[in-house]
């Protein structure tokens, strides 16, 4: 398919603009039919099969990105869908903690006032807010003792964090990877992971349970009302993680 390019400073009409969402609609019905079969196919894992695979419960690291209030119940970014899976994030921890799991790993959003990311987002988890805290149904956990923080600063749950130096100062084989968002903070985390893993020859397997992960929806009349940009969460919860899929990590429905 070819689209048709304005020249610059010409408007296209209202039949042209109709015309070039049509032929979008046709050319990515195929790929979005693909979506929707690739979410239907994938399997549910045991967290004890997880656990035997990667060699014992020590071998296992739960790593929950932004399970944090601003992300879930208050501040400008909230959202219900982010919510919506703090059961399942607290059912998987649930589960690896009675399989012997013991290395949970937290890096959440901490911001200065003058954070550069509020260019692109509204202010939001400032360090010392309670925005910024751990999700209540996860911090009243009876084993949050073994929970260990990483603030971070920007999208990157690696970069001056400390959480890339507590990864790789002992043998591990399975990272699970849970939080928010599927094409944000947790894509980043996953993908790095997996990047990581294939530079330095890590026999890391990152699994991503589809449950226990989302992202917002900010649809494109409400985005055009804010002066924001559109965000369209289904789409794009399927997309990136097809996209983790692609480059090798491990996409499953649930672990239970």
């Amino acid at each position: 398919m070819s689209l048709r390019r304005d020249f610059p400073g010409e408007k296209k009409s209202l039949a042209g603009m109709a015309d070039d969402v049509q032929e979008l609609i046709q050319r990515f019905t195929p790929f979005l039919t693909y979506l929707t079969e690739l979410q239907a196919g994938w399997p549910v894992l045991e967290m004890e099969k997880l656990v035997g695979e990667a060699g014992g419960p020590e071998q296992v690291a739960c790593i929950t990105v932004d399970m944090v209030r601003g992300f879930c119940s208050e501040g400008p970014l909230a959202s219900p869908r982010i919510q919506g899976i703090v059961p399942a994030v607290a059912r998987i921890l649930a589960r690896a903690h009675d399989l012997g799991v013991r290395d949970f790993l937290f890096p959440q959003d901490s911001h200065p006032p003058d954070s550069p990311e509020f260019a692109a987002f509204p202010p939001h988890c400032l360090e010392g807010s309670s925005q910024a805290q751990t999700v209540p149904e996860l911090s009243s956990l009876p084993f949050a003792q073994h929970f260990k923080h990483f603030p971070k600063r920007s999208l990157s749950s690696h970069h001056g964090t400390g959480l890339h130096e507590h990864l790789t100062s002992r043998h591990r084989t399975r990272m699970v990877a849970m939080g928010d968002c599927s094409d944000l903070c947790l894509y980043q985390l996953a993908l790095e992971l997996r990047l990581w893993a294939n530079v330095k020859h890590l026999p890391w397997e990152v699994v991503v349970p589809a449950s226990a992960v989302q992202t917002y929806d900010l649809p494109v009349e409400v985005a055009r009302g804010l002066g924001a940009m559109p965000h369209d969460g289904e789409l794009l919860h399927l997309v990136f993680l097809y996209h983790l899929q692609l480059n090798g990590v491990r996409v499953v429905a649930d672990l239970v």
